[in-house]
């Protein structure tokens, strides 16, 4: 047994301090990056990333972001025709739009059969509940030997060491985040978790020594939450809990009698609602690790992308960072005790 000191920060546990600015007005501030992977692919656009939840990975999530030069990794258990025709409607979808497999059996063969149709899809993303497993490693070495010209995405870890073991495996991209989600309930089941702030800064360090990128999973509840995940040096920012209850996502409307709202279903993927959908039981050697829950009705994603990237401009003029890419090097947290004034709520 070893106990670790160490202060480890979430969100909630650090402000952003503002600084003198040059900048004159939020329009001056460039959202967009460009990035080259270890790999040999390039990408441009917001390194915002809808999550692979089948509620939030879905086509019509993938359509509203592809649109507005974003990320959307696919659910593991889409429709392999719907994919194929999906693939077909636009070239900025195989730009844009990452194919999602997991270590089960037939995984890796869907994901031969998508690629043999369509080659040039860019992204692919392997993802697991723990990445700490020596098979994980060898799957993705097996991932990078069979196509060695996608950019891989691989997760979920929370830890430098286990960052550089992927990207030295052959991915690019390391998904960062474990039980931060806002309907994760592993480290109440498991114990096991890490605070995504410090995950975030560790794992970016880690990675850029390598010149390997990161991706944090999770965690995020406000935009405010993003601007200090690219603060912190993340490189995208993955999405979940923040892009449920939209019209792009899966699932049906309902009438909430008791609150008196419309409201929609959003569970997490180790939830007993999502095995039992997806594999028809919880399997008796684990536990579900999810919850289910019922979230506001809220209309079209766009609206919340513009308000994610209005608060994303707006936090870049409060420390002078003229685009995403500066906004580390503007950056100083503050350590608090409390960070919003909730006497009207949240």
């Amino acid at each position: 047994m070893k106990i670790v000191d160490d202060v480890k920060l979430d969100f909630c546990d650090v402000l952003i301090k503002p600084k003198r600015s040059t900048l004159s007005s939020r329009k001056e501030v460039e959202l967009k990056r460009s990035f080259n992977f270890l790999h040999g692919n390039t990408w441009s656009g917001i390194p915002i990333v809808a999550s692979n939840m089948d509620t939030i990975g879905t086509f019509d999530m993938a359509r509203v972001l592809s649109s507005n030069n974003m990320m959307t990794c696919l659910h593991k258990f889409v429709d392999m025709e719907e994919c194929i025709s999906f693939y077909d409607e636009d070239e900025g979808h195989e730009n844009n739009v990452a194919f999602t497999i997991g270590m089960r059996d037939g995984d890796f063969e869907k994901a031969e059969e998508i690629f043999s149709i369509r080659p040039n899809i860019k992204f692919i993303c392997v993802d697991v509940a723990n990445g700490y497993s020596q098979n994980f490693l060898k799957y993705i070495e097996r991932v990078r030997q069979t196509w060695t010209n996608k950019t891989i995405i691989a997760g979920n870890v929370v830890t430098p060491e286990m960052t550089e073991a992927l990207l030295l495996a052959g991915a690019d991209i390391i998904k960062v985040g474990i039980g931060n989600g806002s309907c994760c309930t592993t480290r109440k089941i498991t114990g096991v978790g890490y605070p995504q702030l410090s995950a975030i800064m560790e794992c970016a360090d880690a990675a850029h020594g390598l010149n390997g990128h990161i991706l944090a999973d999770g965690g995020c509840i406000c935009p405010g939450d993003i601007a200090k995940a690219f603060g912190a040096c993340t490189d995208f920012v993955m999405l979940g809990g923040m892009l449920a209850g939209h019209d792009e996502c899966g699932g049906e409307i309902d009438y909430d009698e008791m609150q008196g709202e419309h409201t929609m279903t959003f569970y997490g993927m180790s939830s007993e609602t999502a095995m039992q959908k997806h594999y028809g039981e919880v399997a008796s050697h684990r536990a579900s690790e999810g919850k289910t829950v019922c979230v506001s009705y809220r209309g079209k994603a766009e609206d919340t992308l513009l308000e994610i990237l209005g608060g994303l401009r707006s936090a870049c003029t409060y420390v002078g960072a003229r685009n995403i890419k500066h906004l580390p090097k503007c950056t100083t947290f503050i350590r608090v005790n409390r960070q919003l004034n909730t006497v009207f709520g949240d």
